[in-house]
């Protein structure tokens, strides 16, 4: 691995802020940043247009390795289709968490991951991506808050943004997702022995990534030592 762009892997459970955390100190640093539920919402989605169920593994497998996606500008393409708003709904939410449960799925989506890793550096968010995806980051975050705290902000949001939502429906919903993210037989979500532990139930964005930058300038630090 010697010679590749540094990673910072945050890792963490849904709406726990770690993709809000992850793109400030990306901007901060002047690094690339990459969402990596992005790909697994995607995959959800294209599969709820297609009809097809999110527990047939095979054709879901089909759909990672054919994925017709872009980002550019603020927005992502599936198909040709701005679904940038699409992808963030619960129902791809939820979709993105049951069809990364299936291993097939995960490989195919492997390599695109992977391909973010350019010069300076990366920010990668997600669920495994200093377990699995960059076991040689720099520095690992795992960021996560009360599933209260986290249902609570992820009810602003959709509110903010004129979408229904009920907090008793979020709160079951993300305990749910916890549990398959925690249990699943590949890439469970943990916290690693080697990542740094930040919750942020009690804790505002701009606070969270002053400590996400400085656990990265006393690696940094050290490394030069």
């Amino acid at each position: 691995m010697m010679g590749l762009p540094p990673v910072i892997a945050i890792d963490g459970p849904s709406a726990s802020g770690k993709g809000t955390v992850a793109a400030l100190v990306a901007d901060a640093l002047g690094f690339h940043y990459l969402d990596s539920g992005a790909l697994y919402r995607l995959v959800a989605l294209a599969a709820l247009r297609r009809a097809i169920s999110l527990d047939d593994e095979q054709p879901l497998v089909q759909l990672a390795e054919q994925l017709d996606v872009r980002f550019g500008q603020g927005n992502v393409w599936l198909a040709g289709e701005i679904v940038t708003d699409a992808m963030r709904s619960e129902a791809a939410g939820n979709g993105a968490s049951l069809v990364a449960r299936f291993p097939a799925v995960r490989d195919a989506l492997q390599d695109r991951l992977r391909a973010f890793r350019q010069p300076p550096g990366l920010v990668a968010d997600g669920r495994d991506m200093g377990s699995v995806v960059f076991p040689d980051a720099i520095l690992k975050i795992f960021l996560t808050a009360s599933v209260e705290v986290r249902a609570d902000r992820r009810y602003k949001q959709l509110i903010e943004k004129g979408m229904g939502a009920t907090l008793d429906n979020l709160l079951e919903d993300l305990r749910q997702r916890d549990l398959r993210d925690s249990t699943r037989a590949v890439a469970p979500l943990v916290c690693q022995p080697d990542a740094v532990l930040l919750d942020t139930s009690h804790m505002g964005i701009a606070e969270a990534v002053s400590f996400v930058l400085s656990q990265w300038q006393a690696k940094v630090s050290g490394s030069a030592l």
